[in-house]
C-alpha cells in the first residue's frame, strides 16, 4: 500500500511538470489539478491538505493547577482525488490519509495494514433525483460528522461526536431530494454497511448496520452547500434551516462505540456481540453571517458489558451508551474574522461505570481564503464526572489546494 502511495505522487507530479509551461484558470482553493479530458471521458481534481495544530494543557490537581503540557502535531495530511468517468452522473471520490492520526488503528481485522483509505466511492446519479453509493466512506449520521474536517468552526470537533458518531463505513447508500413547492426541500438517505468501521477486510464479523437519515429544509437549500460546511462564508441573503433526525441500528455489533472504539475480543478469544441502536437529532442554522449548529446523540446497547458466558467477573469491554449535547454558535465579521462559543456533554449510563464530562469553548478564526487557508485558535474547559477538570489551548492552520 506505502508503494501504491508512492506511485500516486510520482504520478501527480509528473503530471504538473508536463503542463508546467500551460497557463491554467484554476486557483488556490479549487484543487492543485483540475483536469478534464479533451473528450469529456473523464475529469479529476488532485487537491492534497494539511493540517497543523498546537496543544497546551493544564491539568488540575485539586488544589491548583499542573505546570502546562505542550505538544505539536500534524493532525491530518491527505492526498482527495474527485471528479467524474464518463458521465458526470457518474462520480469518484478517493481520500488517502497519511498522518498517524489518519492511518492508526491497525489490527488482524484490517490485515494488520495501515489504514491509508479514509474514501473510495462511486455515486451514480442513476434516475432523476436518486444516487446510488457503492464503497467506503462516511455514513449518514450527525451533521457535525459528515461535514468535512476542513470545514470546521473550531480547531477539531465535539466531544459528542468524538464518542458517539458512526464515521465510516464500507457498503451501499441511497441518496434521494424531494422538491416541494418553491423551496421546500426533504432529503433521504439509507446506508446498508458492514458495521465494524473502514479498511476492515477480514469478512463481515457481526451482523450488518443500518443507517437512514431524514433532512428537512423548509427555506429551501444552503448556499454553497453551507449545511455541510460550518460558518456562514456565504453570508446567506435570508434564513436558512435543516433539521435531521437520523437512526442506526448494528446488528450484532462487534465494537465498544457500534462500528466504531475497540473489538470487543474477550480474554478466551471469542468476539463478543450485542446489538446497538444509535439516535442523533440535529440542526443547522444560517443567515448573513451568523451560523448555529445542535445536536443530541443517543446510544444504547441490548448488553453493554461484555462478559465471558457463564461468568459474573468485571467485563473486559464496555458499550459506550448513554446520551450526548452539542450546541455551537458563532458570527462573521465582514472582514473574514469568526468568534464562536460552543458547549457540549457526554452523560454515559450508570451501568457503564464512563466517567461525564462537559466542556466549554470559545474560539477565534481568521478566513484567508474561506476554508481552505485559514488561522484559528480556542480556548476549551472541560470537567469529567463534576470533579477532575483541565484547561486546554489549541492553535493551528489549514491549508487545502
Amino acid at each position: 500500500m506505502k508503494n501504491a502511495i508512492y506511485i500516486v505522487i510520482v504520478c501527480v507530479f509528473t503530471s504538473l511538470n508536463l503542463h508546467s509551461q500551460e497557463i491554467s484558470d484554476t486557483k488556490f482553493g479549487k484543487g492543485l489539478i483540475n483536469f478534464t479530458a479533451k473528450d469529456s471521458s473523464f475529469s479529476v481534481k488532485f487537491a492534497p491538505r494539511i493540517q497543523f495544530r498546537s496543544f497546551t494543557t493544564w491539568d488540575h490537581d485539586g488544589e491548583s493547577y499542573e505546570d502546562p503540557e505542550q505538544a505539536f502535531l500534524i493532525r491530518r495530511a491527505r492526498l482527495k482525488f474527485d471528479g467524474w468517468a464518463l458521465t458526470p452522473k457518474l462520480k469518484y471520490k478517493i481520500e488517502l490519509g497519511l498522518s498517524s492520526n489518519d492511518i492508526g488503528g491497525a489490527n488482524q481485522f484490517t490485515g494488520n495494514a495501515p489504514r491509508y483509505i479514509l474514501d473510495a466511492v462511486l455515486k451514480w446519479n442513476f434516475y432523476e433525483n436518486f444516487e446510488l453509493w457503492a464503497g467506503q466512506t462516511k455514513l449518514p449520521g450527525n451533521v457535525e460528522r459528515v461535514i468535512s474536517s476542513g470545514n470546521l468552526q473550531f480547531i477539531d470537533r465535539s466531544i459528542l461526536n468524538s464518542r458517539f458518531n458512526i464515521d465510516r463505513d464500507i457498503g451501499l447508500q441511497l441518496h434521494h431530494k424531494i422538491n416541494l413547492g418553491e423551496k421546500f426541500v426533504i432529503k433521504e438517505k439509507f446506508a446498508l454497511s458492514q458495521g465494524e468501521g473502514r479498511n476492515v477486510n477480514v469478512g463481515n464479523i457481526g451482523g450488518l448496520q443500518y443507517t437512514g437519515r431524514l433532512e428537512f429544509l423548509p427555506f429551501g437549500e444552503f448556499e454553497g452547500k453551507g449545511d455541510y460546511s460550518q460558518s456562514d462564508l456565504e453570508r446567506e441573503k435570508s434564513p436558512k434551516v435543516m433539521v435531521g433526525a437520523v437512526y442506526d441500528f448494528n446488528n450484532n455489533a462487534v465494537k465498544t462505540r457500534s462500528n466504531q472504539g475497540s473489538f470487543m475480543i474477550l480474554e478466551n478469544g471469542e468476539i463478543f456481540e450485542t446489538d446497538i441502536s444509535t439516535i442523533f437529532v440535529d440542526a443547522v442554522f444560517k443567515y448573513n453571517g451568523l451560523s448555529f449548529l445542535a445536536e443530541y446523540a443517543n446510544r444504547d446497547a441490548e448488553e453493554p458489558l461484555a462478559i465471558r458466558t457463564g461468568e459474573t467477573n468485571l467485563p473486559d469491554f464496555i458499550v459506550a451508551e448513554g446520551d450526548a449535547f452539542n450546541v455551537q454558535a458563532g458570527y462573521l465579521f465582514k472582514n473574514n474574522y469568526e468568534i464562536a462559543a460552543r458547549y457540549s456533554m457526554n452523560d454515559f449510563s450508570e451501568v457503564t461505570n464512563l466517567l461525564d464530562r462537559e466542556e466549554y469553548t470559545l474560539g477565534a478564526s481568521k478566513y484567508i481564503v474561506g476554508h481552505k487557508l485559514k488561522v484559528q485558535a480556542d480556548l476549551n474547559y472541560a470537567r469529567q464526572d463534576g470533579l477532575n477538570d483541565f484547561i486546554s489551548f489549541r492553535a493551528g492552520f489549514d491549508f487545502h489546494f
